[in-house]
């Protein structure tokens, strides 16, 4: 598990770091921040609840925010969201954040198992 967390650790850094010519580059430093810390704590076999329920609720409301726009991307007929970095159409940006944020609530989750596996109680 040491080494996945430290992938996860190093994969969350650069997200952060690559959102910092983004838009709204605050939040999304944040909220990858906040998921690299506790990939980096749990390297340090150190979980703390708070974050990471904290990190999972942000999560969650957040995909509840975007979630309208993944539905309106999809009637579309799923239009591709790679064909250029620059986000000329507002779906691009916003279901590109709706994953961003999938990905982040699927490491969170990870962390929540892997601190009730391990009954730490920090």
């Amino acid at each position: 598990m040491k080494i996945l967390n430290i992938l996860l650790t190093i994969l969350f850094v650069l997200f952060a770091i690559v959102q910092m010519n983004d838009p709204d580059p605050l939040l999304w430093v944040v909220i990858y921040g906040l998921v690299a810390v506790v990939s980096g704590l749990a390297i340090l076999g150190k979980y703390y609840k708070g974050i990471v329920y904290l990190g999972i609720a942000v999560c969650v409301i957040g995909l509840g925010i975007l979630f309208p726009e993944l539905i309106n991307w999809i009637r579309m007929g799923t239009p591709n969201l790679a064909e250029t970095m620059k986000t000329e159409r507002s779906y691009i940006e916003f279901v590109r954040e709706f994953f961003g944020l999938g990905i982040s609530l699927a490491a969170l989750v990870f962390h929540f198992f892997q601190m009730r596996k391990n009954e730490v109680n920090v």
